[in-house]
């Protein structure tokens, strides 16, 4: 296993490998291995329509008078999260304001191209369906089970859902189950680390009481706003996320909001100073990469360990 050019076919992940009993998979187990052993082609021309189909879950929006208040600004940039959302994809409302478009999930996909990668924080599964066109495979988990459904039902029409591993699980649990085993017997090449980051207001400079939509509104407005701390990242510190992520891969893309302190992602670096590093190694380099669509920059995703251009070697 390892770092892949491209795909080389598609490995399968047992779900007893890595759930402990309160977590429930979402695979489907009727699948006979000679199908699984062949590499899927991805068919954007047509939606799948199966067992996966979540349409009674949350509306599927068609017209702008159908939207809430609160959603309108997300529905007019719905091709941008998803290029094929005419064909039925589905978003709940936290979905609407936390997934990825689509064009930065595909530049994040194809720098993290691998064997396994876990998506532990999945949502309506933006990011899952670009990682599985560059991975053989996908280990996607989230708390919630209706986003969970959606983002299979997404993967469904763009046609990798049988890349891609759905656990109901919350990702604290899973990786100290994963690593309380004695021996692994399924290796997790990279992880992709984009944790909530506290709602559509994230980026408001003051706590005052202002609706989700306006504060939607002044995401793209501020040319000047306060740094975002990892100490806001949910469920714990970011810090904390990122040494726990680090005993799973060295190799880590994390996802993280526009102004997020430098200084604290800087500090991160400090993390890969460890035991697993020989004293004579070269220091480790973290890569910041801008996430642009358009003339706005939306993200930052900064890329540890084998991800860091020029620093492949350490994959």
């Amino acid at each position: 296993m390892g770092k892949k050019p491209n795909l080389t076919g598609l490995s399968r992940f047992l779900p007893q490998d890595f759930l402990n009993p309160n977590a429930t998979s979402l695979s489907e187990k009727s699948q006979n291995e000679s199908t699984l052993a062949k590499k899927r082609k991805t068919d954007i021309h047509g939606p799948v329509r199966t067992r996966y189909d979540a349409t009674a879950l949350v509306p599927h929006y068609t017209t702008a008078h159908e939207v809430p208040e609160n959603l309108q600004k997300y529905f007019s940039q719905r091709k941008r999260y998803f290029s094929l959302y005419d064909q039925g994809c589905l978003l709940d409302e936290e979905g609407w304001y936390s997934v990825t478009p689509e064009a930065i999930a595909v530049q994040i996909a194809d720098r993290c191209r691998c064997d396994t990668i876990l998506d532990p924080f999945c949502g309506v599964g933006g990011n899952a369906i670009a990682f599985a066109k560059t991975c053989e495979h996908v280990i996607a988990l989230d708390i919630s089970p209706t986003r969970l459904a959606l983002a299979r039902h997404n993967a469904a029409i763009y046609g990798v859902a049988d890349r891609i591993e759905f656990i109901l699980a919350d990702y604290i649990s899973f990786a100290n189950a994963y690593l309380s085993r004695p021996h692994p017997t399924r290796r997790i090449d990279v992880v992709f680390l984009s944790p909530p980051w506290g709602g559509p207001g994230y980026i408001s400079p003051s706590k005052n009481h202002i609706s989700a939509y306006d504060n939607a509104d002044l995401q793209d407005d501020l040319e000047t706003h306060s740094q975002y701390s990892l100490s806001r990242l949910q469920p714990i510190h970011g810090a904390d996320l990122f040494r726990l992520t680090k005993r799973i891969s060295d190799n880590i893309a994390y996802f993280l909001p526009k102004n997020t302190d430098l200084n604290e992602i800087s500090a991160l670096g400090l993390l890969e100073k460890d035991e697993s590093v020989a004293p004579d190694d070269e220091s480790r380099m973290i890569e910041v990469e801008e996430e642009w669509m358009g003339s706005k920059l939306k993200a930052l995703t900064c890329y540890f360990g084998g991800l860091v251009a020029g620093q492949e070697h350490a994959f």
